[in-house]
């Protein structure tokens, strides 16, 4: 499994909209862009993966901007990544489909599947909120 950079800005600027958009305000691209150090222009082009997936919502105009479509606690790093467009399975077998022709005598295809589970599973248990909670507590 390898995430992109496209997938850990996405995280970075869902983190930092959850923080910033706290109080219900809208965050603009910009601040986003000056708050994590990623260009406007590829945070426009993740927030629009974010929105297409229901994660993010948008308003047009001056004073608009965006916010998080769900609460923190909903949110998980799972929903962002896949909506980033990353690939959570490990890499190590190119055959994970069920279509695999050497499936039923591979003897190492369950150690591949078992591990896509297991980082599903806990990629799925991080939540936006627990995030920020984790980094209140280093304050």
């Amino acid at each position: 499994m390898r995430i992109t950079t496209r997938g850990r800005y996405a995280l970075r600027a869902s983190l930092a909209l959850a923080e910033m958009g706290r109080t219900g305000d809208l965050v603009s691209i910009n601040s986003l862009s000056e708050a994590e150090d990623i260009s406007p222009i590829f945070l426009e082009q993740i927030f629009f993966h974010l929105k297409k997936a229901g994660l993010v919502n948008s308003v047009r105009g001056p004073g608009g901007g965006f916010n998080l479509a769900h609460p923190p606690e909903k949110m998980t790093v799972r929903e962002i990544l896949v909506a980033a467009g990353e690939t959570l399975s490990p890499g190590y077998c190119d055959k994970l489909k069920d279509n695999c022709s050497k499936r039923s005598c591979c003897k190492s295809h369950s150690v591949w599947n078992k591990l896509s589970d297991v980082i599903d599973d806990y990629l799925q248990s991080i939540t936006l909120a627990s995030l920020l909670e984790d980094d209140e507590g280093k304050r």
